[in-house]
């Protein structure tokens, strides 16, 4: 069986994009872990898969590089939405995407995606975890250190720790133990965020499944949440990642949180499997 695939970028968060509107692939899981290998397959980070859906636009399914399937992506939604408008799919601007994590709405705003990412989820048990209530400064015991964290939603579960120096922070050595920590039912997604100002942070991440990326859209969004209710940043914020930089705005309005960013296909292929 061949699979056509676009390969497409977020801040350097890569993805293989597969439309599946009118064929469907078995083994879809262990086909996205084989190929998402970056010696011996196509190599990223997440699979977007393009399907119909009857409550929106479009559906996004979106499987991480071990093969699970996963509720949200930030920079994978602003990648879908190009996919989409570059080969006139649709004209819709916003345009509707149904995920796991309910009906996301991104639109082109001056050369880049602009998406509606909903309200963050601050409840504990809802994030989830295995505790009730906000979530902020709770001290966690990983080997040697004590992490005060503070935990979010964007759709998909978010543990954000502030750090003095997020460059030279271990990551993949305290990344996958607090993500598969037994608080967290669902594993979770791990932010290391350094503060610059009241707005501007820098942010480093351990994704649930996929290990340290260049860039994470809904971390950085429950990134810059967790710093503006710890009293360290405003409402809008500029998050400064491996690959570039995401605007977020936590709007006082609506009490939605917006991201803005660029998304960039980068070649097209296909592949045998």
């Amino acid at each position: 069986m061949r699979i056509a695939f676009t390969k497409m970028h977020g801040l350097g968060n890569d993805f293989m994009v597969i439309d599946c509107r009118k064929r469907n692939i078995p083994g879809l899981s262990r086909i996205v872990k084989r190929l998402s290998h970056r010696r011996f397959g196509i190599g990223f980070d997440q699979a977007l898969i393009l399907r119909d859906s009857r409550k929106a636009d479009f559906r996004m399914d979106i499987y991480n590089s071990d093969g699970g399937r996963v509720e949200m992506c930030g920079n994978g939604i602003r990648c879908l939405a190009t996919y989409i408008w570059n080969r006139g799919l649709s004209k819709h601007s916003p345009l509707e995407i149904e995920t796991l994590a309910g009906i996301i709405k991104p639109e082109r705003i001056d050369g880049l995606v602009r998406v509606d990412m909903g309200c963050p989820v601050l409840e504990g048990r809802e994030v989830p975890t295995t505790m009730d209530g906000l979530i902020r400064d709770y001290p966690l015991k990983v080997k040697d250190r004590i992490f005060r964290i503070t935990c979010v939603s964007m759709g998909n579960p978010h543990c954000v720790i502030f750090v003095d120096d997020v460059d030279d922070f271990p990551v993949s050595e305290y990344g996958p133990l607090i993500e598969n920590s037994a608080i967290f039912p669902k594993r979770t997604n791990v932010e290391f965020v350094e503060v610059l100002s009241g707005r501007r942070i820098k942010m480093r991440v351990w994704e649930r499944g996929s290990g340290e990326t260049l860039a994470c859209g809904t971390g950085a969004c429950a990134s810059a949440v967790a710093s503006h209710i710890k009293g360290l940043t405003g409402r809008k914020v500029n998050v400064v990642l491996k690959g570039g930089t995401l605007r977020i705005e936590w709007s006082r309005k609506d009490n939605h949180v917006y991201m803005t960013g660029p998304a960039q296909e980068v070649f097209k292929g296909e592949v045998e499997v």
